[in-house]
């Protein structure tokens, strides 16, 4: 019963002195420790990978791909298109996805253009809007709403899929539609059920079910 005590307020004493050793601590050595975790926190939370481009020599990192190893269009496209085995470096001072969705919503005026629309229908009845830009739209400098895209055409073509509340008139999907049009590329935005201004047909709204049947 004694040895117990003992123990007790040996501990005790222990965390008074570790509570007198941080006391003396001066406050600016803590403001400034909170600092650097906050900083450290808010690196990794917003996806900055600005010191990793800036040790590799701005070099910018391989472009990563999730595939299955079986795919017929990773094997038959993907495979093929060299600018996806390449390398990817993004602006220094917005390495963080994050920053340069709100730059682009907040400062970056989009530029100018109009789509051509094709509503495709799915097998369950569900309707999807396809904006057409081609890079033809672009050298012409004006629209036409009947140009079709011949099947001879052998212009490489980009799908792209906006973000899960984005549409075609998202600033950062009409900047990224506009500069492939500009570099030679047929676009093609596939806007989600109910967006882009279609309403949604079918009780399914929104899923990748619609991007599946669309691929078929």
């Amino acid at each position: 019963m004694d040895w117990s005590i003992s123990w007790d307020e040996s501990s005790l004493n222990a965390y008074k002195e570790v509570f007198r050793a941080l006391c003396l601590i001066p406050i600016l050595h803590y403001v400034i420790a909170f600092m650097v975790i906050w900083v450290i926190f808010l690196y990794n939370f917003l996806e900055f990978h600005f010191f990793q481009d800036f040790f590799s020599g701005f070099r910018g990192a391989p472009v990563a791909l999730t595939f299955h190893p079986t795919s017929h269009i990773y094997h038959g496209v993907v495979s093929k298109c060299k600018i996806l085995h390449g390398r990817y470096l993004a602006t220094p001072w917005l390495s963080s996805p994050h920053f340069q969705t709100a730059f682009l919503n907040f400062f970056g005026n989009p530029p100018a253009f109009s789509y051509r629309r094709q509503l495709f229908h799915a097998s369950d009845g569900g309707t999807i809007a396809l904006d057409w830009l081609t890079s033809s739209d672009i050298s012409r400098g004006a629209f036409e709403v009947n140009h079709t895209i011949s099947k001879d055409d052998t212009t490489p073509l980009v799908v792209v899929i906006p973000g899960l509340t984005s549409d075609s008139t998202s600033s950062y999907i009409k900047h990224l539609a506009f500069g492939l049009a500009k570099h030679g590329w047929n676009v093609v935005v596939s806007n989600h059920r109910g967006l882009g201004g279609v309403s949604i047909t079918v009780s399914c709204s929104f899923s990748f079910i619609s991007l599946l049947h669309l691929a078929h």
